[in-house]
């Protein structure tokens, strides 16, 4: 008879798995910049790889729902997809037009973009930390504008910024949704990508050295969602959270250390603000949901 992990030991494999994870998805901004092809090549490989193997996961997890059902999305489930297609659109035209660390600077921003598009959406309760936070960090961002309008990527951190407008809404769909198949609804939003791109590109024309890195890309997608779905369900969300937020100061590492690229002062300025603001925010809603897990065994 199979033996169930320990209670400790699926804690500490949850937590590796999605610091994993934000590793795995801290690659897509060097990715990007050392692919020679155009974005929509990008999309269109990134989105067939990615998109094949997220499917597959989806379906290895439903396995024991019927074939007929298995990878029913419906209208919600589409709506999903969509959402994160066009994202993904906006994601890599950002890395392609500025810097990864401006980009991973301004999605950090993301939980709390959610935060007000929950309370237009579906009238939930901001907290006034999240508030205060969200002021914190806009102030940040407004640093890293700046130094965008100087060094010419003012593009590209528009389209950072509209790239988190749109993860931020995926975020408050899938609350509204509930039951909505959100790993398929990923896997369907690649395969969109792969269908549109296909039309309006040519995605074999591109170098023996940029398919190696597009199938890389596409693969290391694939592995971060897993890593990311699998972590999530052995710890509480605010550590997920706190977690996660290791994407950002990967990216910028690993663009500093495989392309040597640093961003203006302004960017490490606004950024330490926003990375201050997500982890002081984060910190505290972990050492909250750590003292009320205690209060109810305690109880017990």
């Amino acid at each position: 008879m199979q033996q169930s992990v320990s209670p400790p030991r699926a804690h500490l494999l949850g937590v590796a798995l999605v610091v994993l994870s934000a590793l795995a998805f801290s690659l897509a901004g060097v990715l990007t910049k050392a692919i020679a092809a155009d974005t929509g090549t990008i999309l269109c490989w990134r989105g067939l790889v990615g998109g094949l193997l997220i499917a597959a996961y989806a379906g290895w997890l439903g396995r024991r729902i019927p074939l007929r059902r298995r990878f029913r999305l419906g209208w919600q489930g589409w709506l999903l997809a969509t959402v994160g297609s066009v994202s993904s659109i906006a994601f890599i035209g950002a890395f392609k037009q500025t810097y990864v660390g401006n980009v991973a600077v301004i999605y950090a921003t993301a939980p709390f973009l959610a935060a007000a598009l929950g309370w237009l959406m579906m009238r939930e309760r901001i907290r006034p930390r999240t508030l205060a936070a969200a002021m914190v960090s806009l102030g940040g961002i407004a640093i890293v504008f700046a130094g965008g309008l100087q060094a010419g990527s003012l593009t590209g951190d528009v389209l950072a910024l509209a790239m988190t407008f749109g993860c931020a809404l995926y975020m408050v769909l899938i609350r509204k949704f509930h039951g909505a198949p959100v790993v398929l609804a990923g896997g369907a939003a690649g395969l969109q990508l792969f269908v549109f791109s296909w039309l309006v590109v040519d995605p074999l024309a591109v170098s023996r050295h940029d398919i190696v890195l597009l199938v890389l890309f596409g693969l290391a997608f694939a592995v971060a969602t897993v890593l990311w779905t699998e972590g999530t369900r052995r710890i509480p969300a605010a550590e997920s959270g706190l977690l996660g937020c290791a994407e950002t100061p990967f990216a910028i590492m690993l663009a500093w250390l495989l392309l040597a690229e640093l961003p203006p002062a302004a960017s490490f300025l606004g950024g330490g603000i926003v990375l201050a603001a997500v982890l002081v925010h984060a910190g505290w809603d972990l050492g909250r949901g750590m003292i009320l897990r205690r209060q109810a065994r305690a109880r017990v």
